[in-house]
């Protein structure tokens, strides 16, 4: 299916093949997972076909953003969650689009697999000033092939992990709008003093069969001359998030992934705890919680990740940054939490069903997608 994306081949493959992730027929972690990540057993297809609470019973409250982008961010520097871990980013004067997914699910298949509860507060056409789109890895929630379409019609510029720049090539984007970078690469946003950095990340990759850990899975660090951040991705707790922080640390915003979290994946997934754990590797920053709200991948209730991390994080010195979908908010002037999501506490969590995993379609797809 062409959803799948293409393995990449020629000058792309030999670069990927120079890495020192790859290994035999694909990239791999560089170091191992730590111990006891994974304190259960791998979920039941049983337990991912149903469960309580997993989708809110109304769309979550969000805003448009538009009027807030129409004007320059006081600060220079300013953050749009738009959805799971699609975050416009305002920084040194350009915009950067975080693994943007407006599909409505995150699955090769139109019948099938995780569909969006959260519609996005912002059409894609909107985003026509973008100054360049990261991707940190191939899986469907994070790089999504109508999307990818969509931008494939725009200008801009896309910067990636080894080995992805052969599925954007194939779904329309030109090669020479295409970066890809190892980890510890460094790519100028043009015309900016903005730098954008791919980091090591503990997770995998793949979109289809004999694609598992074709493509490398990264994180990002972005720095203009008075700013800064990191975007995980998607990732397990792994030390080398202390490397990250004594070479290109300090994180003024700190974005990781804290949903989508499970005892059986924690090699692979943050979740609210480690998350924090994460941060404090970095080195501390305001963190904004991403991979969340929009998806239903895992077998915790839908608010979770936030309820989790209100109570933890004050204990842990931690200031939050968590705004409504679409609100555009500048990190510096952020200074408490507002809980907006419990204006759905009232309507109690659904009992609903959740859509069929792909594994019930196709058993060559593994879960987690991602």
């Amino acid at each position: 299916m062409k959803t799948f994306g293409k393995q990449a081949s020629g000058l792309r493959l030999e670069r990927m093949r120079a890495s020192p992730r790859w290994e035999g027929e694909g990239f791999k972690n560089l170091y191992p997972a730590l111990p006891d990540l994974r304190s259960g057993p791998m979920p039941r297809i049983g337990e991912l076909l149903c469960g309580q609470g997993r989708v809110p019973k109304a769309p979550l409250p969000a805003v448009d953003p538009r009027p807030a982008w129409a004007r320059p961010p006081e600060t220079g520097f300013r953050a749009t969650w738009l959805g799971h871990s699609t975050v416009l980013i305002e920084i040194g004067g350009v915009r950067i689009l975080t693994d943007p997914v407006w599909g409505e699910r995150a699955s090769p298949l139109g019948f099938a697999g995780p569909k969006r509860f959260q519609p996005i507060p912002v059409p894609v056409e909107a985003l026509a000033d973008v100054d360049l789109v990261l991707i940190s890895h191939d899986h469907y929630d994070h790089l999504d092939y109508p999307t990818i379409q969509a931008l494939a019609r725009t200008p801009v510029p896309f910067v990636t992990s080894l080995g992805v720049g052969a599925h954007l090539e194939a779904w329309g984007v030109a090669a020479d709008r295409i970066t890809e970078l190892d980890w510890w690469d460094s790519v100028r946003v043009a015309n900016s003093e903005v730098l954008v950095t791919a980091t090591p990340s503990q997770h995998f990759s793949g979109r289809g069969p004999g694609m598992r850990n074709t493509t490398l899975w990264s994180g990002f660090a972005v720095r203009s001359a008075d700013h800064s951040l990191f975007f995980s991705g998607d990732t397990g707790l792994t030390e080398e998030y202390a490397d990250i922080r004594a070479k290109l640390g300090p994180f003024e915003l700190v974005m990781l992934e804290v949903g989508a979290f499970h005892p059986g994946w924690g090699d692979m997934h943050l979740g609210p705890e480690r998350a924090l754990t994460a941060l404090e590797l970095l080195g501390g920053g305001k963190l904004l919680p991403v991979h969340w709200g929009t998806f239903s991948l895992a077998l915790h209730p839908w608010d979770d990740p936030p309820e989790q991390l209100m109570a933890m994080a004050p204990r842990r010195g931690v200031q939050l940054v968590m705004p409504r979908l679409g609100e555009a908010i500048e990190p510096g002037r952020v200074d408490r939490v507002n809980p907006w999501w419990r204006a759905l506490a009232g309507l109690e969590r659904s009992d609903d069903a959740v859509e069929p995993s792909l594994e019930e379609h196709d058993p060559a797809i593994q879960w987690p997608l991602d």
